[in-house]
């Protein structure tokens, strides 16, 4: 965590390091709610039945849900002594992630081609290719302290 001091005359300074560490448990619960609800809207502007939609986001949000409580127990392992225990943490989030992956890409491809303005089709595909892409960095990411990168 980080002090953001101010100066005499009551300008913001540098930031400072406090050495209180972050806790981590906030940006999980951040990502449990917020992530499901980012693939629910995805959905939510398909050309999909009532009934698929509701399948969709059901499952989708579960899987997402399922990816962050799993990867969160490693983010907690930072210590060399346990660092293959993050790494199965690691395969088994990684298991909701390639099912999301899977469905942004291609389960959900008739839908997105249903889609008769050509507008709407194109930002669609826009929105899974970026949610796909930007969400590949995260495994990779996750996987620095077990490779030595801090």
């Amino acid at each position: 965590a980080y002090a953001y001091p101010y100066s005499a005359d009551n300008v913001v300074q540098d930031p400072v390091p406090t050495g209180i560490p972050f806790n981590d448990a906030y940006r999980y619960m951040d990502w449990l709610l917020t992530v499901p609800l980012l693939l629910i809207e995805i959905i939510l502007v398909q050309k999909l039945t009532p009934e698929e939609a509701s399948s969709k986001s059901s499952t989708l949000g579960f899987a997402a849900a399922l990816m962050i409580v799993l990867g969160y127990p490693g983010e907690l392992i930072q210590d060399s002594l346990h660092i293959q225990t993050r790494w199965v943490w690691w395969a088994l989030a990684m298991v909701p992630f390639a099912y999301i992956v899977f469905s942004l890409t291609f389960s959900l491809h008739g839908a997105t081609e249903a889609e008769e303005d050509t507008r709407v089709k194109g930002l669609i595909r826009r929105a899974h290719r970026l949610t796909v892409i930007s969400w590949c960095l995260y495994p990779v990411v996750y996987v620095f302290p077990m490779i030595g990168i801090e």
